[in-house]
């Protein structure tokens, strides 16, 4: 079976995020007010062939723990579709 794979990589809770804080300072400056808290991560999107949707989400995490984030500093979250759609994990 083909799944569609979602991996969001974000920073670990207590690493300072520069990109985040840089943003967050300009919001104002655009008209956006109220937003705080802001960070920035990446999103990997992927199709992958599986006997069934456990082995799906084994290999891209494990995908995730030895390629897609650093371990040290971020964290990632996977999410799985049976679909097999490319766009389907959005």
């Amino acid at each position: 079976m083909r799944f569609s794979v979602l991996v969001e990589v974000r920073l670990r809770p207590g690493i300072a995020d520069p990109q985040g804080a840089t943003i967050e300072r300009a919001l104002p400056a655009l008209g956006f007010s109220g937003v705080d808290q802001v960070r920035v991560g990446k999103a990997v999107r992927f199709l992958i062939d599986a006997a069934d949707e456990a082995s799906a989400r084994a290999e891209a995490q494990d995908m995730a723990e030895r390629l897609l984030a650093n371990p040290v500093i971020e964290e990632a979250e996977v999410t799985v579709r049976a679909d097999g759609k490319p766009d389907a994990a959005s």
